[in-house]
């Protein structure tokens, strides 16, 4: 299999296992609004749709840069270590998790396994196997589509931040927030 082909099998068996897993979620008991969340969203599916677009055959001003075969691979190989990630993140939130920002039953904050490394590890792996996408695209509607996506997922991570300081309790959260850091290992916290 080629390395592009494979990059679309590994965001196709992403997409469709996330969506499965949705139906394995806690109880709601709290949401934060539509219009609360609408700006991420807009932002994120822009993103996504630049992503998206097709790189093969890009040549002249829209093309940035050309990979190996083996940098392909490497890049192929950190779109499964990311989606791995994101996985493991779910997987330890289990039913406290959900698509939107949400009090599910029993909420708490969870601060160890991935989240010990970073605050937001399901977005921590989607950042990596994005960027990774838009590394092996090296056209500018990929690398505009990563940017995007990113700024979209960072906005995603504020908005959950103040919902779970506020609804969580603001000394719970803001003790996690000063240990553990919000999207990079070994990045900037809070003081």
């Amino acid at each position: 299999m080629r390395p592009g082909l494979m990059i679309i099998a590994l965001w196709i068996g992403f997409a469709l296992s996330w969506l499965s897993a949705a139906l394995w979620t806690g109880k709601t008991q709290k949401r934060a609004g539509a219009g609360d969340e609408i700006s991420y969203r807009i932002v994120q599916l822009v993103g996504a749709i630049l992503l998206a677009v097709p790189a093969h055959h890009y040549i002249g001003p829209l093309r940035l840069w050309y990979i190996t075969l083996v940098e392909a691979w490497i890049c192929v190989a950190l779109i499964a270590l990311g989606i791995a990630f994101s996985w493991w993140a779910r997987i330890y939130l289990g039913p406290l998790w959900s698509s939107r920002v949400t009090k599910k039953a029993n909420h708490r904050v969870i601060n160890s396994g991935p989240y010990g490394i970073v605050r937001h590890p399901i977005y921590t792996g989607i950042l990596l196997a994005v960027l990774a996408t838009a590394a092996a695209k090296g056209t500018i509607p990929g690398v505009g589509g990563a940017l995007i996506i990113t700024l979209g997922l960072w906005m995603k991570a504020r908005l959950e931040e103040r919902w779970l300081s506020s609804e969580l309790g603001p000394d719970e959260y803001e003790a996690y927030r000063r240990t553990v850091p919000m999207l990079l290992p070994f990045g900037p916290r809070p003081r």
